[in-house]
Protein backbone atom coordinates (compact mmCIF):
# COMPACT_ATOMS: atom_id res chain seq x y z
CA UNK A 1 0.00 0.00 0.00
CA UNK A 2 1.26 3.36 -0.77
CA UNK A 3 1.26 6.46 0.66
CA UNK A 4 -1.71 7.89 -0.93
CA UNK A 5 -3.37 4.53 -0.51
CA UNK A 6 -2.54 4.76 3.32
CA UNK A 7 -3.59 8.69 3.53
CA UNK A 8 -7.06 7.63 1.86
CA UNK A 9 -7.74 4.69 4.53
CA UNK A 10 -7.29 7.68 7.15
CA UNK A 11 -9.42 9.78 5.39
CA UNK A 12 -11.67 6.80 5.85
CA UNK A 13 -11.32 6.48 9.48
CA UNK A 14 -12.04 9.96 9.98
CA UNK A 15 -15.36 10.24 7.76
CA UNK A 16 -16.79 7.11 10.42
CA UNK A 17 -15.48 8.84 12.92
CA UNK A 18 -17.34 11.74 12.09
CA UNK A 19 -20.44 9.99 11.69
CA UNK A 20 -19.88 7.69 14.75
CA UNK A 21 -19.99 11.47 16.39
CA UNK A 22 -23.10 12.23 14.72
CA UNK A 23 -25.05 8.99 15.84
CA UNK A 24 -23.78 9.73 19.16
CA UNK A 25 -25.51 12.92 19.30
CA UNK A 26 -28.39 11.62 17.97
CA UNK A 27 -28.76 8.76 20.56
CA UNK A 28 -29.00 6.18 17.41
CA UNK A 29 -26.86 3.64 19.86
CA UNK A 30 -27.05 0.83 17.07
CA UNK A 31 -25.39 2.81 14.11
CA UNK A 32 -22.57 3.69 16.09
CA UNK A 33 -21.81 0.49 17.20
CA UNK A 34 -22.08 -0.63 13.80
CA UNK A 35 -19.38 2.19 12.48
CA UNK A 36 -17.57 1.10 15.51
CA UNK A 37 -17.34 -2.13 13.80
CA UNK A 38 -16.38 -0.52 10.56
CA UNK A 39 -13.99 1.99 11.79
CA UNK A 40 -11.98 -0.96 13.50
CA UNK A 41 -11.60 -2.91 10.34
CA UNK A 42 -10.19 0.46 8.71
CA UNK A 43 -7.49 0.65 11.96
CA UNK A 44 -6.85 -2.74 11.12
CA UNK A 45 -6.00 -1.99 7.51
CA UNK A 46 -3.81 1.15 8.85
CA UNK A 47 -2.07 -1.38 11.15
CA UNK A 48 -1.33 -3.92 8.72
CA UNK A 49 0.09 -1.38 5.98
CA UNK A 50 1.26 1.51 8.47
CA UNK A 51 5.52 1.98 7.42
CA UNK A 52 7.52 3.92 9.27
CA UNK A 53 8.89 5.43 6.19
CA UNK A 54 9.17 9.08 5.82
CA UNK A 55 6.32 11.43 4.15
CA UNK A 56 6.90 14.02 2.20
CA UNK A 57 5.79 16.80 4.21
CA UNK A 58 2.76 17.87 2.57
CA UNK A 59 1.74 14.05 3.44
CA UNK A 60 2.44 13.77 6.60
CA UNK A 61 0.81 17.29 7.60
CA UNK A 62 -2.11 16.11 6.15
CA UNK A 63 -1.75 12.96 8.04
CA UNK A 64 -1.26 14.57 11.25
CA UNK A 65 -4.26 17.05 10.80
CA UNK A 66 -6.58 13.74 10.03
CA UNK A 67 -5.78 12.13 13.11
CA UNK A 68 -6.05 15.45 15.29
CA UNK A 69 -9.47 15.74 13.41
CA UNK A 70 -9.97 11.81 15.13
CA UNK A 71 -9.08 12.18 18.32
CA UNK A 72 -10.79 15.60 18.51
CA UNK A 73 -14.41 12.95 17.04
CA UNK A 74 -13.53 10.37 19.29
CA UNK A 75 -13.38 12.59 22.61
CA UNK A 76 -16.44 14.10 21.86
CA UNK A 77 -17.71 10.65 21.48
CA UNK A 78 -16.37 9.43 25.11
CA UNK A 79 -17.87 12.92 26.59
CA UNK A 80 -21.68 12.32 25.14
CA UNK A 81 -21.41 7.88 25.41
CA UNK A 82 -19.55 8.10 29.35
CA UNK A 83 -22.26 9.60 31.04
CA UNK A 84 -25.03 7.14 29.10
CA UNK A 85 -22.64 4.60 29.79
CA UNK A 86 -22.21 5.34 33.31
CA UNK A 87 -26.63 5.55 33.76
CA UNK A 88 -26.40 2.21 32.18
CA UNK A 89 -23.97 0.90 34.94
CA UNK A 90 -25.93 2.28 37.54
CA UNK A 91 -29.54 0.67 36.15
CA UNK A 92 -27.92 -2.53 36.01
CA UNK A 93 -26.34 -2.63 39.64
CA UNK A 94 -29.47 -1.52 41.08
CA UNK A 95 -31.04 -4.09 38.81
CA UNK A 96 -28.95 -6.83 39.92
CA UNK A 97 -29.21 -5.84 43.55
CA UNK A 98 -32.74 -5.83 43.47
CA UNK A 99 -32.91 -9.16 41.93
CA UNK A 100 -30.50 -10.18 44.61
CA UNK A 101 -32.84 -9.00 47.26
CA UNK A 102 -36.05 -10.49 45.66
CA UNK A 103 -34.20 -14.30 45.67
CA UNK A 104 -33.12 -13.51 49.46
CA UNK A 105 -36.35 -12.56 50.91
CA UNK A 106 -38.68 -13.06 48.35
CA UNK A 107 -38.45 -16.84 48.76
CA UNK A 108 -38.88 -16.56 52.49
CA UNK A 109 -42.46 -14.36 51.89
CA UNK A 110 -45.53 -16.69 52.26
CA UNK A 111 -47.72 -16.54 49.71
Amino acid sequence: MNSIELLEVYEKVSAITSNMLEAARSSDWDLLEKLEQDCSLEVSTLRNHESNGDLPKELRERKISIIKQILADDRAIRDLTEPWMQQLSKLMQSTNTSRKLSQSYGANQIG
